[in-house]
């Protein structure tokens, strides 16, 4: 490890720890002046709102995976680029308050592959651009994003999606097949009683092909996947100890965003149903039941990898079991991230992120 690869990580450690070891990424619960805060009446624009917005505290472009490998196993993906910042707004070189974090992974029913990148931003080495001709990259050194699209597409209508670690590795290309959805009201998603939200939509609906590379060999690939974008400076308050949050495609063609931000007490739950043509109804708060049935001990901790997950006004009431109960990753802030199978009044796939435990 050399200096400079020190020194970021230092740096990193400075911007995304803190309270991030209990509530989740890039020191959600702590107040700072001077970032934006999330507007109700912002109205998102694309492909514009597809780019960085330095002026918020934290952001993510978050790509999760079902894939079926022509050997007939089942596979889990994640994409995600963080960004995280010590002060508002972006300047060039290392002066500049931005800091960026990588995180891929592979999850098979026995294993998961995870790799971490850390980098600071003004000096070229991770970022997020979108040109006059709405071309899209996401990058963190060689891990990369990047839209492939036609005139008159949206820029994330089409991506190439790679990434690398020591013992694996993946080429997928992906494909809109469905709207980008937004979250909440309009792209304002709220995220506690007290008011605190995140900007965030979606594009949930992406037929995937590719190439896994691991251990074993190459797997080749087919599936969905499911894109969020968030961005914010105060997503929870101050009493919310972490989230579980869930991304879950059915046979019928509909979709569900929900998450559960704990706080010791009833926490806060909320949504969308996402029709099969795209069409999102917002679930209003506590409509969402989500309860944990089975417990693992994962990293020396106890985590539920098995939810019942419930809907009364819509007759919804399923089961979802991870497809690996260690599907811990071990990075600078670690948390639950994988694949889920579901069961009961509706049936499919999905993912299940859990931080804060």
């Amino acid at each position: 490890m050399n200096a400079k690869t020190i020194l970021v990580g230092v740096w990193l450690g400075l911007a995304l720890a803190g309270a991030a070891v209990a509530q989740g990424f890039a020191d959600l619960g702590a107040t700072v002046e001077g970032f934006a805060l999330p507007d109700r009446d912002r109205v998102l624009e694309f492909p514009e709102d597809h780019a960085a917005h330095p002026d918020f505290r934290i952001e993510w472009w978050y790509l999760t995976a079902n894939l079926t490998g022509d050997d007939g196993a089942e596979y889990g993906v994640q994409w995600t680029l963080f960004r995280s910042a010590t002060a508002p707004g972006e300047t060039e070189g290392w002066q500049s308050p931005q800091a960026w974090m990588g995180h891929a992974a592979v999850t098979t029913a026995d294993a998961h592959h995870v790799a971490e990148r850390l980098a600071r931003g003004g000096v070229g080495q991770a970022g997020v651009t979108l040109n006059s001709g709405a071309a899209f990259r996401a990058w963190i050194d060689d891990w990369e994003m990047l839209s492939d699209t036609a005139p008159g597409e949206d820029a994330l209508d089409r991506l190439a999606l790679t990434a690398r670690g020591d013992d694996f590795g993946y080429a997928l290309d992906l494909t809109a097949e469905g709207p980008l959805v937004l979250q909440g009201d309009g792209g304002y998603s709220v995220k506690s009683a007290d008011g605190q939200a995140s900007h965030y939509y979606s594009q949930p609906f992406y037929a995937v092909s590719g190439t896994l590379d691991l251990p074993g060999g190459p797997v080749a690939v087919t599936g969905h996947a499911w894109l969020d974008r968030e961005w914010s400076s105060q997503p929870l308050a101050e009493d919310q100890t972490g989230w579980d949050w869930f991304s879950l495609s059915f046979e019928g063609g509909e979709k569900l965003m929900g998450f559960d931000l704990r706080d010791g007490g009833e926490g806060f739950t909320s949504g969308t149903w996402i029709a099969a043509d795209g069409t999102p109804s917002r679930l209003v708060p506590g409509a969402l039941q989500a309860d944990p049935l089975e417990y693992a001990t994962v990293a020396g901790r106890e985590v539920p990898v098995v939810w019942r997950l419930r809907l009364d006004d819509r007759a919804f009431d399923v089961t979802l079991r991870a497809v690996n109960p260690g599907a811990w990753m071990a990075t600078l802030v670690p948390y639950w991230e994988g694949p889920v199978r579901v069961t009961g009044s509706h049936t499919g796939r999905g993912y299940l992120e859990m931080t804060g435990y």
